[in-house]
């Protein structure tokens, strides 16, 4: 049974979400072909929080992030963003609704340059209160010399970086984002993780993440949930998670996490 760290559920909203919340699940399953890959899943994330999403490679993180974002329909359960059931909704709608998703592999143009990246994101969001362009490089520094330069010939890291802006430029209220870390030194790595704090505090975002590196992402987040074999099997807060490495191992090798004595 997953430890009982969790804030205090707010109250119901329309189709049993919680209003108050930039998202949650309730006993939400999801998968391919009507074959669930996650079962039974209940996570929230407050406006302003950030809350990383861990587990072993198979465990369903990225199935979860996809159905939250309208890529895949969930199996059962309910979805709510903002406190409206969105459950099954299409990926443009929800992108029209504030949600955002930063998928694994940056899924970037390679001919189209960084300006290009995100003046095509922000065409539609600049004229519904999303950042400018002069806004995000306040908050992505990095990316300024870098505005005439193709996709295609960024570092990693920059390629990271813009996969980042293209998202932040519609300026969110729920971010996903699927391994940012992905084929990146651990060093570029401590330099990325720590801006999905500021774009919490800076836009009030609420903030979901999928990371392999473990301790990174406990430093940079509020609070965690881990799955395993696609079920809820730890979560709470990240400063208790730091300090209870027993629990983390035995949820990463697919043993039920249990109370400390």
């Amino acid at each position: 049974m997953p430890e009982a760290t969790s804030p205090e559920a707010a109250s119901p909203g329309p189709g049993g979400t919680a209003s108050g919340h930039a998202l949650v699940l309730r006993d939400v399953s999801a998968g391919y072909k009507g074959i669930p890959v996650v079962r039974d899943l209940n996570l929230e994330v407050r406006p302003g929080e950030v809350v990383a999403l861990l587990g072993p490679n198979g465990a369903g993180k990225t199935t979860t992030l996809e159905t939250i974002a309208g890529l895949n329909r969930p199996i059962t359960g309910t979805i709510g963003l903002s406190g409206e059931a969105v459950g099954g909704r299409p990926a443009h709608l929800l992108a029209r609704q504030g949600l955002a998703l930063v998928p694994e592999g940056r899924a970037l143009f390679p001919g189209l340059t960084v300006r290009e990246h995100l003046r095509l994101a922000g065409g539609r969001a600049s004229r519904k209160g999303g950042s400018s362009e002069e806004e995000l490089l306040e908050m992505l520094p990095e990316l300024r010399k870098c505005l005439g330069r193709k996709a295609g010939l960024l570092s990693g890291g920059e390629q990271q970086m813009l996969a980042l802006g293209r998202a932040l430029v519609t300026r969110p209220r729920l971010l996903l984002v699927d391994e940012m870390s992905l084929g990146l030194a651990p060093v570029i790595v401590e330099r990325l993780l720590p801006i999905l704090r500021r774009v919490a505090e800076d836009i009030g975002a609420g903030v979901l993440f999928v990371e392999q590196h473990v301790s990174l992402a406990l430093e940079v987040a509020d609070r965690a949930y881990v799955l395993s074999h696609g079920r809820l099997v730890l979560e709470g807060a990240a400063a208790d998670l730091r300090g209870r490495r027993d629990l983390l191992r035995s949820s990463y090798l697919g043993e039920a996490a249990v109370a400390a004595a």
